[in-house]
């Protein structure tokens, strides 16, 4: 009786906690048909928890439609900040972040947010079927759609081998499944989306070679056309990047292709070296 009495408090805690981002009370329309281009004028961020360390500080960056930008930097530079901001968790402090020249705030967060497929670290696998996980990026695709994303994402060979297919119950967390088929199923997803906005945050880190072969290639199909910001460490995920902005305790510090950065002899090129351990640094 005491633990449930205890576990009750707290759940009447998380019930009557107030969410600090809200829709405004008469939300303007997202541009039709989206464009994806996203716009940080001079934000500054602190997490609630952190309130006198600057996750994000006077930062101001432009990603054009169709433009592919990675993110990098040390851990604790701003990089899963900037996804965060995008997607609306939290609000900025100071300045303003926009898609397709819209103030995020003056949006409702369902309307904007239809237009952002995100690929995550550890992405949710959910207690279901494979088909009903990718399906879950748009519950009205029909199975040929659904079976047309994992085709393009690299995820069709291992599903159809399953026992029962694309039916096939995945576990709890998707258990059931390994690292790099999880990712697939996560970008199976976000192709059926269809969204004209990729996130991309840390989506190979922990796969093995492999994986992470088949992963990439599905995740340059996927960013073809779209909108793209990628956080990673390993080179070969950003060097392809239109653009790579360099993150530093929440400021960027430089930006450039793979060429001109490594050139520039900056941070950079420092992050580059140490992934090599005769410190020569890749072309």
């Amino acid at each position: 009786m005491q633990r449930a009495a205890g576990a009750t408090e707290r759940l009447g805690e998380l019930l009557a906690a107030q969410d600090t981002v809200t829709d405004p009370a008469r939300p303007l329309a997202l541009p039709r048909p989206a464009r994806g281009e996203i716009a940080f004028d001079d934000v500054t961020f602190h997490y609630p928890s952190r309130p006198t360390q600057s996750a994000l500080a006077g930062v101001t960056l432009r990603v054009r439609a169709g433009e592919t930008v990675a993110l990098v930097g040390p851990s604790g530079a701003g990089k899963t900040t900037v996804i965060q901001l995008i997607q609306r968790f939290y609000d900025p402090e100071a300045g303003r972040v926009t898609l397709d020249g819209v103030d995020l705030r003056d949006m409702a967060r369902g309307d904007f947010r239809r237009s952002i497929a995100l690929v995550s670290q550890d992405p949710v696998i959910f207690a279901a079927s494979a088909r009903e996980n990718i399906r879950f990026g748009r519950p009205d695709a029909t199975d040929a759609e659904v079976t047309a994303a994992a085709e393009a994402a690299a995820a069709h060979e291992f599903l159809a081998a399953l026992p029962q297919g694309y039916d096939t119950y995945v576990g709890e967390r998707g258990v059931m499944l390994s690292g790099g088929q999880k990712q697939r199923i996560a970008i199976a997803r976000a192709i059926l989306r269809d969204a004209p906005v990729l996130l991309l945050d840390e989506a190979t880190s922990a796969l093995d070679a492999e994986s992470e072969r088949a992963v990439q290639g599905a995740v340059e199909r996927l960013a073809r056309g779209r909108t793209t910001i990628i956080i990673a460490h390993r080179l070969a995920t950003v060097k392809k990047a239109d653009r790579i902005v360099v993150l530093d305790q929440g400021r960027i510090v430089a930006q450039g292709t793979h060429e001109a950065l490594v050139a520039d002899n900056g941070l950079y090129a420092r992050l580059a070296r140490l992934q090599f351990t005769d410190g020569d640094l890749p072309t």
